[in-house]
């Protein structure tokens, strides 16, 4: 399997709206293959295909200790079961090294495709229902660092870009 790039923020690539997909055939699968080995070779639960420049509604899953069965999810939508919601310190692989707390609803319905393209649907608490919506996120071209302040957005920004001019 593949590595893919993983793109980082600032790229503006990361802001493009995902297409859904329109039909699970032998290319879908090598790409869902290759993100998983993806977020595996970067130590990431969650990848949305948008992260590595292929802009299609795909999302793959390992959250590992507390759910160690690889998911997928394509074309996925929720829906908000509770209001409340609950902060969770988050990570990003297209934003390697920052961590913030992020409120998020806590409990979800999840609709997709699986990696076969079976419909189904899942309730979701804790960390599956933070990570979905984070995921969905980048499929809508919205990154974690656009729920914080201007401030601390521009200085991961800037610190970020700095890396990018040393590590080319």
């Amino acid at each position: 399997m593949a590595i893919l790039n993983i793109l980082e923020f600032p790229d503006p690539r990361l802001r493009t709206v995902a297409k859904p997909v329109s039909k699970v055939d032998a290319t879908i699968k090598t790409l869902i293959k290759d993100m998983f080995d993806t977020m595996a070779s970067a130590n990431g639960i969650g990848l949305a295909a948008s992260q590595v420049d292929v802009h299609l509604r795909i999302i793959v899953m390992d959250l590992g200790e507390t759910d160690s069965r690889p998911r997928v999810f394509i074309n996925p939508q929720i829906e908000v079961l509770d209001q409340d919601l609950s902060p969770y310190d988050e990570g990003c692989l297209s934003v390697p090294g920052f961590y913030e707390t992020i409120d998020r609803p806590a409990h979800v319905m999840i609709r997709a495709l699986d990696g076969d393209g079976n419909p189904f649907e899942e309730e979701a608490r804790g960390l599956l229902a933070v990570c979905i919506q984070h995921e969905i996120d980048h499929l809508e071209g919205k990154l974690f660092v656009d729920y914080l302040s201007p401030f601390k957005r521009q200085r991961i920004r800037k610190k970020l870009e700095k890396l990018h001019k040393q590590n080319p």
